[in-house]
This record gives C-alpha cells, sequence and structure tokens, in this order.
C-alpha cells in the first residue's frame, strides 16, 4: 500500500474587527405635546438631568421642564456689547485727540457727542455678533449629525412626533431602569439611540 501525505494547509485567518456599539441614550415618542411636557417634568422630578426633548413647534415652558432656566446668550451679548461701545470710543478718541488733533470751530478734541452714533453703531454690532456666536458655542454648532438622527422614528420628529430622549451620560442612567421608567409615562415607543 502506498501511503498518501494529506497537506491540508491552513489558511490565516483575517483580524476581523467588531465595532462595539455605544449607547448615547434612551428615546420615548409621544403623540401629544402635553404627554411629552408630562414626561419631562416627570423626569426632571425623577432627578434625570442630562436629558433633552424635541418637537415640530415650539411647546411653552418645556425649556424650564428640562431645567434650562438659565442662559448665557445675555451675558454673551452685554460683553460683545461693552467691548463694542468702549473699543469704538477709544478708537474715535484715538484718532480725533492723539493721532489726527484738529481743532475745527473751538471745539475740544475729546467732543464726545460727535462719537455717539459710531460708538452706538459698533455697540449693536458687536453685541449682536457676540450673541450669534455664544449660540453657535453653547449649542455646539455645526453638529451636522447628532445620535438622534440614527434612530428612523425621529424624521417624525419636524412632522407630528414628540421625543423625549435621557442621554446615557446622565448619573441616574441605567438602560433597565430607564427604559422601565420612559414605559411608564405612556410613551409610544421607547427606543436606544446609539452613538
Amino acid at each position: 500500500m502506498i501511503e498518501e501525505k494529506s497537506s491540508v494547509t491552513s489558511l490565516p485567518l483575517p483580524d476581523v474587527e467588531y465595532e462595539e456599539t455605544v449607547l448615547y441614550g434612551l428615546m420615548a415618542e409621544f403623540e401629544e405635546h402635553e404627554e411629552l411636557l408630562a414626561a419631562t417634568r416627570r423626569a426632571y422630578a425623577d432627578g434625570y438631568r442630562r436629558m433633552d426633548a424635541y418637537s415640530p413647534f415650539p411647546v411653552e415652558g418645556l425649556a424650564e421642564a428640562l431645567g434650562h432656566e438659565d442662559s448665557a446668550i445675555p451675558l454673551f451679548t452685554l460683553a460683545g456689547g461693552v467691548i463694542g461701545g468702549l473699543g469704538a470710543y477709544f478708537m474715535e478718541w484715538i484718532a480725533m485727540a492723539k493721532l489726527y488733533p484738529l481743532n475745527v470751530g473751538g471745539r475740544p478734541l475729546n467732543s464726545w457727542p460727535n462719537f455717539i452714533p459710531v460708538t452706538f453703531e459698533l455697540t449693536v454690532l458687536i453685541a449682536s455678533a457676540s450673541a450669534f456666536l455664544g449660540v453657535f458655542i453653547l449649542n455646539r454648532l455645526p453638529q451636522p449629525n447628532h445620535p438622534v438622527f440614527n434612530v428612523p422614528e425621529f424624521e417624525r420628529a419636524s412632522i407630528d412626533r414628540f421625543f423625549l430622549c435621557i442621554e446615557a451620560e446622565d448619573p441616574k442612567f441605567s438602560v433597565t431602569d430607564t427604559r422601565r421608567f420612559l414605559e411608564g409615562l405612556k410613551a409610544c415607543k421607547v427606543m436606544e439611540v446609539e452613538e
């Protein structure tokens, strides 16, 4: 008998990396804005702080229910207005009184009534630009892709549905407890939001 040698070689398996899905939070869907407002108030009263609500139109009292009572936008605007006003006045004073002093009609070189129009205009300009930039900074814009866009049902947030999303970064967040809590709020559906 002749012995045959089988030459079976094993090929190395390719290294496959599996993406681990990261949970952004849990999202509850509601049919009416009153349900969303009541659910948001209950969630805040229950201790959840890292959450956001989405609706197709502004809901009165929703910002307060989320705990967003104070905004830093007025401070951005005030700081921009003060900087713009002082900067404009200083710019005119340095130009008229120090760099190019002209005595016209016996008026003083530092004639502040002449400086009011430009000072006012730059105050308004810099204050409004600061408010605009403050909104961008505080809302972390531009943000072309947000994790809630990964939920297929979320496209109805601009049409006829209301959503409450509790983020996984919340200290009280637990997948099972938070899901049970959201289901107890009479939500139509509770979905996981992945990063």
